[in-house]
């Protein structure tokens, strides 16, 4: 999952940054309301976690802006504003969700991961192929009954992977949904990634590589 962080106040946005990653979230942080709608027309973000009271272009008129697009991310707005009047017009303006500042990092972690699973309600919670099964929720791995123990991007990209129901997902798309912004594109992470994933998950291979597209968790060797 990429989520977009939009908040002003630096230090609080570094810490969100920094505890999503713990969660295999990748996050990118703009401070005001002009660089939040332009970071979401050059990325793919699948939630918005968008503090309400910004700088320049209001958090409010971000949140309008994105609802009014139906293939923009949803979006989370996050606000010290808690009486209920604030929560039902933040929702009114087209929020996905909404929570109080202060809140516990549980319950934020707890709420995107619902918001991004709203985007593939046709698929179970747990993802299974090949004998490999990961919960989402959990952070939990298992092939042929063996836990396995990732890292956080090794779960992200496995994770994409599976979503994708045996289609090829490229380099490209790996690294845009499971990096952030700072990603330099030459990078070979996402084949050394891949390279890791395939010794913890052990044989036979799940990972296919396909020559020129990408990689493929197919149905078959």
């Amino acid at each position: 999952m990429r989520v977009l962080i939009v908040e002003d106040e630096e230090f609080l946005a570094d810490a969100l940054r920094a505890r999503l990653a713990m969660d295999a979230i990748a996050a990118d942080v703009v401070g005001d309301g002009d660089a939040a709608l332009a970071a979401v027309e050059v990325n793919d973000y699948d939630v918005v976690l968008l503090d309400r009271d910004l700088p320049g272009v209001h958090g409010d008129d971000v949140c309008r802006a994105l609802a009014a697009d139906p293939q923009s991310p949803a979006v989370l707005m996050l606000t010290a504003a808690g009486r209920l009047d604030d929560r039902v017009g933040g929702l009114e303006i087209g929020a996905d969700d909404y929570l109080a500042k202060p809140f516990e990092f549980a319950e934020l972690i707890a709420r995107l991961r619902a918001l991004n699973r709203r985007q593939f309600t046709s698929r179970p919670p747990a993802l299974e192929r090949r004998g490999v099964r990961l919960d989402p929720f959990r952070r939990a791995v298992v092939r042929d009954g063996r836990p396995v123990l990732l890292t956080p991007k090794e779960f992200s990209v496995l994770e994409l992977l599976l979503r994708a129901d045996g289609g090829v997902v490229s380099a490209e798309r790996l690294l845009e949904k499971a990096w952030d912004e700072n990603a330099n594109p030459l990078t070979q992470s996402v084949k050394v990634t891949i390279s890791t994933l395939r010794r913890k998950l052990g044989d036979p291979t799940i990972i296919t590589t396909v020559p020129g597209a990408g990689y493929a968790v197919a149905d078959h060797d």
